[in-house]
């Protein structure tokens, strides 16, 4: 016997389950479907199969009800899967054509990474926000808080006060790893490259205390080393400064969205920058001053 099988779920108060789940148990032993219905205060979910008769009948019903009108019922020919005449891997991939067919609209065979995916995700209307306080404000848009409130999940209250936590959070985040990295930085980058720098100068030293005026032509390498250090070392610096600085000037902000956005727009490029010189230190430092784990340490060391 033929047989459809019906997937469904539904985000709705339900006030009370039990008469809801009573009602469910008698239908289906009515139509004599079966599967399994799972019937709580946020919602239902069901998987339900029988024939294609009784089954359009469960939906009719379903329709019916005040609580579960429109709900978008996924059906399946279980003879895909059920034919004695065919071979199972041909049933399951009748079953996974039907689904790559009913998909194709919203899947994506490129580069999710890359600028293919931007593109297209902008020709079928798909948001795409760049940050995450941009990201965060989704959740206080008109849509969202029509959504959830139609759905009876939060109020517009309880919403925008969920937004404040979490722009307040990403903020707090930020300044977190702001301290950090200036502590690492300062603390124990900057003093690695400054002890690497003083062997340097006392090898430049000692050559030329040697070699007198050929002591350039020795030394040519130490001294470009010595410089690219300086260098390096002055724009950690300068670079942690301003990051203090901006960090200061977003702490006067009251509001938590504004807070977010100056953290995520004046504090956190700071943080790029910063690493940039360190790494470049990292690969002139002599490996046994270096204090930190290195990655090819971090990649290949067991």
């Amino acid at each position: 016997m033929n047989k459809k099988i019906l997937l469904y779920y539904k985000y709705v108060f339900i006030k009370t389950p039990n008469e809801i789940k009573k009602w469910q148990l008698e239908l289906c032993e009515k139509l004599n479907l079966k599967g399994r219905i799972i019937i709580a205060t946020e919602g239902i979910n069901g998987t339900l199969d029988g024939t294609p008769e009784n089954t359009q009948k469960y939906i009719n019903a379903m329709n019916e009800h005040e609580l579960f009108g429109n709900i978008d019922f996924k059906e399946s020919d279980e003879s895909l899967v059920t034919d004695k005449n065919m071979k199972r891997d041909d049933a399951i991939f009748n079953i996974l054509r039907e689904y790559i067919k009913d998909s194709k609209r919203i899947r994506f065979e490129g580069d999710g990474y890359g600028d293919a995916w931007e593109k297209e995700a902008k020709k079928r209307g798909l948001s795409n926000n760049k940050n995450t306080p941009e990201a965060l404000k989704e959740k206080v848009s008109k849509k969202t808080i029509a959504l959830y409130e139609g759905l009876n999940i939060m109020s517009k209250v309880e919403i925008e006060a969920r937004y404040e936590i979490r722009v307040e959070e990403y903020a707090l985040r930020i300044q977190i790893e702001g301290r950090v990295l200036g502590d690492i930085a300062r603390n124990h980058v900057i003093p690695t490259a400054i002890k690497y720098q003083n062997i340097l100068i006392e090898n430049v030293q000692g050559l030329k205390d040697i070699y007198g005026k050929d002591f350039k032509k020795l030394s040519k390498e130490q001294m470009e080393l010595i410089e690219q250090i300086s260098e390096h070392i002055a724009k950690i610096n300068r670079g942690i400064t301003n990051m203090i600085n901006e960090r200061k000037k977003a702490n006067k902000l009251a509001s938590g969205e504004k807070l977010a956005a100056a953290y995520c727009n004046n504090v956190k490029p700071y943080f790029d920058e910063i690493r940039y010189h360190c790494d470049k230190l990292e690969l002139l430092v002599d490996d046994e001053l270096w204090p930190l784990t290195k990655y090819r340490e971090l990649l290949f060391t067991k």
